[in-house]
């Protein structure tokens, strides 16, 4: 049968045992500049994906001019990073790379039109994150992008 193929892999990737902290669902505030004094509301999942050995990140804000999300995070244990590759709902596919801090982590992607970065504070509870977000258009000064709390649900 096709769902037993590769069933043995499985399993947990100890790569991302960090992420254990964030599973589960979240609702989000956020702020972009595009949109001043407009505060965005939206839902975010975080799941792990046949046994661990995945991250699935699921993302929605309820405004259309922004784009519904979902990302995997995995590792390369050889090279000892981890990654995000994201697709939405515009056909929009993008890689990020990402590091982890004691009480959070980043994501970056830099490419000369476009780049991104996001810092992820998580609380000590668990029950709340914070991120930060920069963008950088044809090589310019980082400036602000989109920004959010989560509160978990």
């Amino acid at each position: 049968m096709a769902d037993d193929i590769g069933a043995k892999a499985n399993i947990a990737n100890p790569q991302l045992k960090f992420f254990e902290r964030i599973i589960g669902q979240w609702r989000t505030t956020g702020t972009h500049p595009a949109m001043p004094g407009v505060t965005l509301h939206g839902r975010i999942s975080f799941a792990w994906q046949d046994g661990g050995a995945f991250v699935v990140w699921r993302s929605e804000v309820d405004d259309l001019r922004f784009p519904d999300g979902i990302a995997i995070i995995g590792s390369d244990d050889a090279a000892g990073t981890l990654f995000i590759s994201y697709f939405d709902e515009r056909g929009v596919s993008r890689k990020y790379d990402v590091t982890l801090g004691e009480n959070g982590f980043a994501m970056q992607r830099m490419d000369p039109k476009f780049s991104q970065r996001m810092t992820f504070a998580i609380e000590p509870h668990g029950a709340r994150m914070v991120s930060t977000g920069e963008m950088s258009r044809e090589g310019a000064g980082w400036e602000p992008d989109l920004s959010q709390t989560f509160e978990r649900l």
